[in-house]
């Protein structure tokens, strides 16, 4: 309130009234009942609305630092990254419950959706780009297939369903929503068979066009994750050899990569983890 008071009161106005407010389950009682007290007593609207998030225990124990089973953020970005672990977090937890952090499911999810699915995608269409066309983005013909057609349609509903399950705070249907567009494009791979294709000269032109649709998925998914993994999307764009700034990284399917574009070459982009010879 004094920050923004301090602003001016038009500042106050535009942004107080708007106001969502973040607190743990153990604090309801003074954050919903003392607080909103307080506001009306001073003559001051109410925030907007009360988020109210659970806790995360450790194989089903409360983290305690006697027991010693509290989890490092910092021990964790030097792991595994902190990409990867704000992923498993968003993804394992929903906004409100309880969460139980186990080792073996953050393994399972960040080799299975990180390393597996999103990693093995870009690293597969870069390396079949570089491999056929020296990195330089072949051009869409004017009309497009029906398989086409259909995964750029996964990559703009999933931008609604995420935009939908953000504002409810599901942070975890929102990423559900960007995984299913990057499972679709790992099949549309499969679908397509470009190395396949790649073999009979007179259909390199459509080898050309599905790699670039594929480019196309990758920057969607760029765009949708820059929230969750801001690190990796970085690399993304410059893979894509793309400036986040540029009004081309925002512009509709298919209009992005301009004739003679050139994007870099493969690059692991999360290192699967191998569990201990012994598990």
């Amino acid at each position: 309130v004094s920050a923004l008071k301090h602003k001016g009161e038009d500042f106050f106005q535009k942004f107080w009234p708007e106001a969502q407010h973040f607190i743990g389950k153990d604090i309801v009682k003074p954050h919903g009942v003392f607080w909103p007290t307080m506001l009306m007593a001073a003559g001051l609207p109410l925030y907007k609305h009360l988020n109210v998030h659970g806790f995360w225990t450790v194989e089903g124990q409360k983290m305690s630092k006697s027991l010693g089973n509290t989890i490092s953020p910092l021990e964790m970005k030097k792991k595994i990254g902190m990409d990867a672990f704000r992923y498993f977090l968003l993804r394992e937890g929903v906004f409100g419950q309880d969460a139980d952090f186990r080792q073996d499911s953050l393994t399972a999810r960040y080799n299975a959706d990180l390393a597996n699915n999103l990693g093995n995608l870009v690293s597969r269409v870069l390396a079949m780009q570089q491999k056929y066309f020296d990195g330089v983005v072949q051009p869409l013909g004017p009309t497009w297939a029906p398989e086409d057609e259909e995964l750029r349609n996964k990559f703009v509903s999933a931008e609604k369903e995420l935009a939908r399950h953000m504002a409810e705070l599901q942070f975890h249907r929102a990423l559900e929503s960007v995984w299913g567009a990057i499972d679709h494009a790992n099949r549309y791979v499969v679908q397509t068979s470009p190395f396949t294709l790649f073999k009979d000269a007179d259909k390199r032109p459509r080898v050309g066009e599905v790699l670039h649709h594929l480019l196309e998925a990758i920057r969607a998914a760029s765009r949708l994750l820059a929230p969750f993994l801001p690190d990796t999307v970085k690399e993304l764009s410059s893979l894509l050899a793309l400036n986040e700034a540029d009004a081309a990284y925002r512009a509709p399917w298919g209009r992005c990569f301009a004739p003679g574009h050139k994007v870099d070459g493969p690059k692991v982009l999360f290192p699967r983890i191998e569990a201990p010879a012994n598990e």
